[in-house]
């Protein structure tokens, strides 16, 4: 999927000599957590997000840096922090130059995007106009509407547990000695984990698989260093309640 196919087309910007205040209030109103800033040519010059609220004098929030930081960073640092918490236009909070999107990114590089610049937003542009923006709201929808079951025709018990294998032994995680059982789309794991993430990993990839109705898992956890071996929760439960 690309940004496109899951952006919101309807962006609400505001300029950079918008005020503080009204800037607070459109995303209040509005109940959006950002705005895009653009020039009166339309031009996309920044963002401001809550985040750039959190920070303010009004609020007594303003940040406080040790003498020996402060030193550190020069009084370069102290200035624009200053500027951040008392500026009462929407130019002197405002993040300049943010990170941007065209319609056709895919989602995989939209997400790698948000991680590795810590956002939650990205503004989708055509040229250097806004025409639409990318939210993790965005990305949540897109998840939801992927995520409901299709029927597969192939989907039967065969092709199921062929399915699973194929998954799971392309993972550094994967059991050793796996072994998957499939009777009317239930599953049943065993193999050895040496490590216990692996338990998830391997309950979650079964999981994915189209027709699995339940997973029941007998994955045993063994220690390399002592040997002790632990069988899975699911059989320890079963032979308490037995």
């Amino acid at each position: 999927m690309r940004a496109h196919q899951i952006m919101t087309p309807s962006v609400i910007s505001v300029a950079p000599d918008t005020s503080i205040v009204e800037a607070a209030n459109i995303m209040l109103k509005r109940h959006i957590s950002g705005l895009t800033v653009v020039d009166d040519t339309g031009k996309l010059v920044g963002v401001v997000s809550e985040g750039d609220f959190i920070r303010r004098s009004e609020i007594g929030t303003g940040r406080k840096r040790g003498r020996w930081l402060r030193f550190i960073l020069g009084p370069g640092e102290s200035a624009s922090d200053f500027v951040h918490e008392h500026g009462r236009k929407v130019a002197e909070v405002m993040t300049a130059s943010p990170v941007t999107i065209t319609e056709d990114t895919a989602l995989a590089e939209i997400v790698d995007l948000m991680e590795r610049n810590n956002v939650k937003r990205l503004p989708v542009v055509r040229g250097d106009k806004v025409v639409g923006i990318v939210s993790r709201a965005n990305l949540l929808q897109a998840v939801a509407g992927l995520a409901r079951e299709v029927p597969d025709p192939t989907a039967d018990d065969d092709h199921i547990r062929s399915r699973i294998i194929d998954t799971m032994e392309k993972n550094d995680w994967c059991p050793f000695g796996l072994n998957v059982i499939v009777r009317n789309g239930i599953v049943h794991l065993s193999g050895v984990i040496t490590e216990e993430r692996a338990r998830r990993a391997a309950v979650v990839a079964a999981e994915n698989v189209e027709g699995v109705k339940k997973v029941h898992d007998h994955l045993c956890w063994v220690d390399t260093m002592s040997g002790v071996y632990l069988n899975s929760p699911e059989d320890d439960d079963l032979a308490k309640a037995s």
